[in-house]
Order: C-alpha cells, then sequence, then structure tokens
C-alpha cells in the first residue's frame, strides 16, 4: 500500500453525560490530549474530518465546520460526516491519495441534551416502516434474536444457555469498564441483574442488554507511514479498511440473523492487509446490543453460524479476559464495549479505535491483554444504523 494511513496519536474523553460541558470543549478536550500524545501542533494539519449524527438537533448547531475552524483557529478544508468510521475512511482515502499528509479526525456526540426526544431521533437512522408503527429502538434486535433461535433450532436447554451466554456479555463488558478510566460505567453487575431486568420488562432483552445513551468526544491523527516517523516510533498502522451497506428495512434483507456488511467489509479489510484471520488477537465489536456482539463474532469469521452463543458460554463459565473459540484466545471490547463505556454515536468508532491503538501500544494499563504471543493486530468494527452500514478497519504495528 502507498502511503500507508498511519495512527499517530489518540485522545478521547470520558463518556457519560455532560451537561455542563457544550460541543466545542469536549472535542477541544479530546484534540488536546491526541496533540499532547504526539507532540503536534494546530499549524501542522493540513485538514479535519470530524463525525456527529445530531449535532445540529440536539444543540442547534448547523455547519460544524465552522465551529471547528473557529476551535483549531484554522482555515484548511473540514469536511462533517455522520459516522466516525466514516470520517476515518475519508482521511484514509485523503493520505492515500498523497492529497494530505497529517489529517485531524474527530468525532463528537451530545445526546443527553435531548433526552426528551432522542429516542424517536434514532428510530431514524433504522427504519422508516418501523418508525411509523411505533417500534422502539430496540425492537430490531428482539427480531434478530427470535430470528435467530428459529433458524438455528436453540430449544430447551440449549435455549436457556444461549439466554445466560448474552447475559454474560453485559456481565463481562461492565467488567472490562470497571478497569477503563473513560468508561461510562463502572459499576459491575451479575447474569442474575441481567435476567431480572428482562424479567421486569416481560421481554428477551432487557435494560443491561442495551448500550447507553451517551456524550463524548474523540480524535486522532492520522498521517502518512513516512511523515509519521517523525512524530512516534510507536505508530499504528491502518492496514486495512472497508465498508459495505446493506437494505435500510430489516426485515426485506436476505437473512435476518447476520449483518451481511460486516461479513462483507472484513473479507475485504483481511485481503487488503494481507493477513488471516486468526493473526487478529484483540477485536472491538459493535455491541449496540449483548445480541448484536455475539452476531458480529459469526460475521467477522470468528465463530461458525448458529455457535458464537456457544462459546461465549463456555469461556464465561471461568471468565479469564478472552473468548476461547477452537482452542484460540479472543479479546473482545477489552474498553467495556459500547456497553460498559457509553456509546455517544458520533464517537464511538472512536473509541474503538483508540482502545486497539491502545492495546497495540502495550499502554492499556489495567486492561492490557496478556497474550501468549506476540500482539500486532486488532480489528474494529463500527456499525451504522441496525446494520444498514459497516465499516471494519484492521490495525497492525510493524
Amino acid at each position: 500500500m502507498q502511503n500507508r494511513p498511519t495512527i499517530i496519536a489518540v485522545g478521547r474523553t470520558k463518556f457519560g453525560e455532560h451537561y455542563e460541558k457544550k460541543p466545542e470543549r469536549l472535542i477541544e478536550e479530546s484534540w488536546l490530549k491526541a496533540s499532547e500524545g504526539a507532540s503536534i501542533e494546530r499549524k501542522d494539519l493540513e485538514a479535519c474530518y470530524l463525525s456527529d449524527y445530531f449535532l445540529p438537533i440536539t444543540n442547534k448547531l448547523g455547519l460544524e465546520e465552522g465551529f471547528l475552524s473557529e476551535l483549531t483557529e484554522l482555515h484548511v478544508p473540514m469536511e462533517v460526516t455522520r459516522s466516525f468510521s466514516s470520517a476515518l475512511l475519508n482521511a484514509c482515502n485523503a493520505i492515500q491519495a498523497g492529497r494530505y499528509n497529517v489529517v485531524l479526525v474527530g468525532g463528537i456526540e451530545k445526546m443527553t441534551d435531548r433526552w426528551d426526544k432522542i429516542r424517536d431521533d434514532l428510530m431514524l437512522l433504522e427504519d422508516p416502516w418501523s418508525y411509523y408503527a411505533g417500534c422502539t429502538p430496540e425492537a430490531n434486535h428482539e427480531l434478530m434474536l427470535r430470528a435467530y433461535i428459529k433458524r438455528y433450532g436453540i430449544t430447551g436447554k440449549n435455549l436457556e444457555k444461549l439466554n445466560i451466554a448474552l447475559a454474560q456479555v453485559s456481565v463481562k463488558n461492565h467488567l472490562n469498564a470497571i478497569k477503563n478510566e473513560y468508561a461510562q460505567f463502572h459499576r459491575k453487575i451479575t447474569v442474575e441483574h441481567v435476567l431480572n431486568a428482562r424479567k421486569s420488562a416481560r421481554r428477551p432483552l432487557g435494560l443491561y442488554d442495551f448500550a447507553p445513551i451517551s456524550d463524548g468526544a474523540t480524535a486522532l491523527i492520522l498521517a502518512s507511514e513516512k511523515v509519521a516517523r517523525k512524530f512516534t516510533d510507536k505508530p499504528v498502522n491502518i492496514l486495512g479498511s472497508s465498508s459495505a451497506t446493506d437494505y435500510l428495512t430489516f426485515p426485506a434483507r436476505e437473512r435476518m440473523t447476520r449483518f451481511l456488511v460486516s461479513e462483507t467489509a472484513m473479507r475485504n479489510a483481511l485481503k487488503m492487509a494481507g493477513i488471516s484471520l486468526w493473526d487478529i488477537q484483540v477485536v472491538e465489536l459493535y455491541d449496540q446490543s449483548t445480541v448484536m456482539e455475539m452476531i458480529s463474532l459469526e460475521d467477522l469469521g470468528f465463530c461458525e453460524l448458529g455457535r458464537a452463543w456457544m462459546s461465549i458460554h463456555e469461556s464465561c463459565q471461568d471468565y479469564r479476559g478472552y473468548y476461547e473459540i477452537d482452542g484460540r484466545k479472543l479479546f473482545v471490547n477489552m474498553n467495556g464495549g459500547l456497553k460498559g463505556d457509553g456509546n455517544p454515536l458520533g464517537a464511538t468508532g472512536g473509541a474503538q479505535i483508540f482502545e486497539v491503538f491502545k492495546q497495540l501500544r502495550g499502554e492499556a494499563g489495567e486492561r492490557q491483554v496478556e497474550s501468549d504471543r506476540e500482539l500486532k493486530y486488532g480489528c474494529v468494527l463500527e456499525l451504522v444504523g441496525f446494520g444498514t452500514k459497516g465499516y471494519v478497519y484492521i490495525l497492525g504495528r510493524d
């Protein structure tokens, strides 16, 4: 790959409820942390790519490029996209094309400022038919779970194990979040908490099965491989990147038990990176629900179709920090995932990149993975809507 995109620094805020902070203060905080990590100044930036979903709605902030220009006091090209992964993909393309050498990629969201209406806004990202039928943002997750159970004929004790496995996903992610200083939740939960919440809601999935509504910001500095060496001796390269798109209407898709976009993007990213699937040891999955983490293990190829719940259930009986799949260790959502870390939509993908970057550099502190082989490759999956768009990034150290 010519002009290989390289991450030289990352920064982020704590995720949670930031009523007291304006959006510009959050993105400024994440940018400053990234700039300090690479000793880079604003004048070094040649372009900026920013992501957010709802700032014009939640904070009456239009033309976000303008407030970013005021913040950085720069007049370089700036573009706004919906998701962090989209912003990053545009930045990668620009670096590879030789257009820029140093680029800022940022993500910001202030969802709790519109707490009473944000659920309506979220439905617009999924399916207009569901929206007008009065469905909640959680409806498609339950539909997928029901379709999965039916397709793979999961009944009796196996169904009980599946439900416990999904609860274990939530327990595991909360446990990892305790070790993450930036995470929204620092509270240990149990399988019983998850199961009782489902009983209270009288639904297959309950409170602890879903990621929260969050505020926060993330940032990274991307450079061409040659220029990156001037700023850091520990660069992390983007070896593979890909995206794919599927129908907006979930029930209209060919299969309701998987996300085709994840499978397609992963296949293309692996081909671009020139590595095999199990070269990857650490993965950040888009667990908007516990069901999505389970499904994503299958979509990316780590588990056979219809069997991910088995690996989760067996691995979490005596959880040691990883899923064991066919005798291999896979470290998943070490930052707590969306469930424990938080989910400020426009910034979420940046937190996923942040975690893999730190893991590959051996800078993840308490949550640093302890592998029996050198940690060289990591993967990030970000989804937009309910699997309508998918982005996969494969990161690696030389």
